[in-house]
């Protein structure tokens, strides 16, 4: 299930470094462009941590060897620090619904087309790495090789002013199974796409919109679980690891 898992790896990065205009609500100056990699790590790290859920759309595409063909998804997705910890949506709509749901212990994964649904345990290595980056409490260039950018162009984002600084993420420890994190950020400090290669070279690229900051703001306990629940239709197979 590794090629499912991916796009969760992703979105918990991508809500790790996150960061909104800090002149729209958190008081802090306009972000610079060309600031040192490390410089540029840690006013992410700082801004994502006034952040306490997401939401965006998103499109998809995976290529490489193990992959097959290049494959393409849609959908939506939600992040939040609850008081339980850090939990995760995420709705494909397109070529097929899947609906994946994370509370950081365990990973759901339900596919409509074979009617099943797949609860898996999490990583334990993987779980460390992404929850030292969710809690922020680690900084990126203890985890991180923080490197520019070998290339800086993208043609699958437009932006109005094609003004994009990049940055490069390499694991620092070696059993991990991503090689490599590569971040698109404009000029609004806003994370507009996310390149992941992973230890078998399969390149996935992650291209998010609509965003939204602090969705939940003003939701009670019961309205954000039910967000974060999902119950399979009758008959769906349900396999657990």
């Amino acid at each position: 299930m590794k090629k499912t898992i991916v796009p969760i790896f992703c979105c918990f990065i991508f809500f790790s470094v996150f960061i909104v205009k800090a002149s729209d609500a958190y008081g802090s100056s306009v972000f610079q462009l060309n600031q040192s990699p490390a410089q540029l790590a840690t006013r992410l790290q700082e801004n994502y941590q006034k952040i306490s859920s997401l939401s965006f759309s998103f499109n998809q595409k995976t290529s490489g060897q193990m992959s097959g063909r290049q494959k393409t998804g849609k959908g939506n997705g939600i992040l939040a620090k609850t008081s339980e910890g850090p939990r995760v949506r995420w709705n494909y709509t397109t070529p097929d619904r899947q609906v994946l749901i994370s509370d950081g212990q365990t990973i759901a994964m339900y596919f409509e087309k074979l009617n099943q649904m797949i609860i898996t345990p999490v990583d334990t290595a993987q779980l460390d790495f992404l929850f030292s980056l969710f809690s922020g409490e680690d900084p990126l260039v203890d985890m991180f090789m923080l490197l520019p950018p070998q290339d800086h162009g993208s043609a699958e984002i437009i932006e109005s002013d094609h003004s994009l600084d990049t940055l490069q993420l390499v694991p620092k420890q070696p059993e991990s199974q991503i090689k490599q994190i590569k971040l698109w950020i404009n000029e609004a400090t806003i994370i507009r796409r996310i390149e992941l290669i992973d230890f078998f070279d399969t390149r996935t690229i992650l291209n998010f919109s609509s965003i939204v900051v602090n969705p939940l703001d003003g939701k009670d306990a019961a309205a954000v679980e039910t967000i974060f629940s999902f119950t399979p239709p009758d008959g769906t197979e349900i396999i657990k690891q």
